[in-house]
């Protein structure tokens, strides 16, 4: 929370549990801006010696209708 509220509040914080998320966090912002400015600001900043990749989430679109 202290790195990433500097950039506005922060609803929510959650680690990645399954094996192909290991190392991962999801950072759910108040506000798209804030979660703008996060982005630019703190992607390859090193934290604890290792780089941040700030990305936006982008769930897999699914089908209601698949199979049918």
């Amino acid at each position: 929370y202290d790195i990433f509220s500097k950039f506005g509040p922060v609803r929510q914080i959650r680690r990645g549990c399954k094996s192909d998320n290991k190392g991962t966090a999801f950072v759910v912002y108040e506000d798209i801006f804030d979660a703008k400015k996060a982005v630019e600001r703190l992607s390859s900043v090193n934290v604890g010696g290792r780089y941040l990749i700030c990305l936006y989430y982008h769930p897999k679109k699914t089908s209601l209708h698949s199979g049918q």
